[in-house]
This record gives structure tokens, C-alpha cells and sequence, in this order.
């Protein structure tokens, strides 16, 4: 579990970019972290695995204070893939890459062979094994950058704008792929503008504004209430707008809807009727 008490962060230029925030994360949610640029979700999210540290308030980790433990031990429990690939990625090959936080952790050899092998074929990334990591495509690299995390199987699975530079396709393995994780009782974490994306895979959207918390709930409370997303400059799922526009013309047609198979079937039901 993730405990965020109270927690201010300044950083050095003057910037406040946590202003008072609490949250608390239960083992096994997913949960993505919303907003506008400069909100500070990533700020956030740093905390999480000890990058960063609160200038005011706690951040517990398994009841473990981030501010008194190091990094290197956090990472056991918590990863975060950056929304940069590259800034992840300099080993030679994708196996190098991957060995390589293992072998940082002190995992013995015959388990970093079975991770590696594992985790190869988690993310369909076998083929690559002995690719230059900057030799794969953007989408690629991603995956390449979230497989160096994700080897170490920690409990607490955090990624940053994970949908940026894919496609329809690649959004829909990632979105399973992290489903499936989080039914292996871990946590998931993203922080992401993607509405379409938030609300089909993610149960729990926590929406950030000025360094504070606006909003926290499932997604067709918090996606489809005009002030929020107002507040937030985001805009509401395809699915969302769609329901508001049939609305119109039928009476009492639900206006929080933010699936498809939901609107869908609400139109099934009305027919049969």
C-alpha cells in the first residue's frame, strides 16, 4: 500500500508542484493519474519509488518511509518506466538491458536467466533479444523500457504517459498486458492524458490540478463531470460525448457512460423495450 500524507514538494527554481497532497493506493488497484501539463502527476509519482523527496509530509510504502530508505531498496517493490524510453535504455542488446537491473539488484544468475526469458516473452519481445534497444522503433523501445522494470517484478507496476507515440493496437496489448498484472494482485500506476485509455483499463482516476487533487473516483463519475475535466483541460471519452448527444433526443438516456459495450448495451435494452 501507498500512503501520501500531506506531502509538499518546491523544487529549486521556486516551483511548488505539490501542494498538500494525500492519497492512499491499496494493494492491487490501477490507477491513472490525470491532468494538464505542469499539474505535477509525474512529481508525484517520483515519490513513490524515493527519486524524489517530500519536502512536507510522508510517503509510506509498505509502511516503509520513503525519505529513510534508499532508492536501490525501493526499487525491489516499486518501478517506474519514464515517459522517455531513451532515458532507460543504454545496454547493447534488449538482454543486456534487461540482465542489467537484475544483476544491479543481486538477483543469482539461474533466476536472472528465467526473469529475462520470462519477461522476453511477457511483452512478445523474443525476437529482439539480441537487438541494439536503439536500433527498435519508438513503440518498441517502450516496450523494451517497460520490460527492464517489469523483470523485477515488483509489487508496484508505475508508468509515465505509456500510450504516447502508439498505436491503436499497441494501446490495446499494453492496456491487457497491464490488466493482466494487476490480477496477479500488484498495484498499477499510470499517469497518462489519454481518456480513451484511462477509462476502459483503469478502475480508480485520480485527476490533478495546480500540485492538488480534484478529483478521485471511478472513471464515469470523474470523466464525465463537466467541471472537472473543465478544470483539468481534459476532454471527455468519444463514448462520453456520444451518450450526451443521443440524450438529446431520448429521455433518461445515461449521460455517464464511458465504454462502449456500456453504450451499446443501454441502446440493446432501450430497443428491446
Amino acid at each position: 500500500m501507498i500512503e501520501v500524507i500531506n506531502v509538499w514538494f518546491t523544487y529549486p527554481n521556486g516551483t511548488i508542484a505539490l501542494r498538500g497532497i494525500s492519497l492512499r493506493i491499496r494493494d492491487g488497484e490501477s490507477i491513472a493519474i490525470m491532468g494538464e501539463n505542469g499539474a505535477g502527476k509525474t512529481t508525484l509519482v517520483k515519490h513513490f519509488n524515493g527519486l524524489l523527496k517530500p519536502e512536507k509530509g510522508l510517503v509510506l510504502v509498505d509502511g516503509i518511509n520513503t525519505k529513510e530508505t534508499s532508492v536501490a531498496k525501493l526499487a525491489r517493490k516499486v518501478g517506474l518506466v519514464f515517459q522517455n524510453p531513451d532515458h532507460q535504455l543504454f545496454s547493447t542488446t534488449v538482454e543486456d538491458e534487461i540482465k542489467f537491473a537484475l544483476k544491479n539488484l543481486g538477483f543469482p544468475s539461474e533466476e536472472i536467466k528465467e526473469r529475462v526469458d520470462w519477461v522476453l516473452k511477457f511483452l512478445d519481445l523474443e525476437r529482439y533479444r539480441e537487438r541494439s534497444p536503439l536500433s527498435l522503433s519508438g513503440g518498441e523501445r517502450k516496450r523494451v523500457a517497460l520490460a527492464s522494470v517489469l523483470c523485477v517484478k515488483p509489487k508496484i507496476l508505475i508508468l509515465d504517459e505509456p500510450t504516447i507515440g502508439q498505436d491503436a493496437k499497441q494501446k490495446r496489448k499494453l492496456g491487457e498486458l497491464l490488466k493482466k498484472y494487476q490480477e496477479e494482485k500488484n498495484t498499477v500506476i499510470v499517469v497518462t492524458h489519454d481518456v480513451e485509455f484511462a477509462s476502459k483499463y483503469f478502475n480508480r482516476i485520480v485527476v490533478m490540478a495546480r500540485g492538488k487533487i480534484i478529483a478521485d473516483g471511478p472513471p464515469n463519475k470523474v470523466l464525465t463531470n463537466p467541471t472537472i475535466l473543465e478544470e483539468s483541460s481534459l476532454s471527455p471519452p468519444q463514448v462520453t460525448v456520444l451518450s450526451h448527444e443521443i440524450a438529446k433526443k431520448i429521455n433518461n438516456f445515461p449521460k455517464d457512460i464511458v465504454l462502449f459495450d456500456e453504450l451499446l448495451n443501454e441502446i440493446i435494452a432501450r430497443l428491446r423495450r
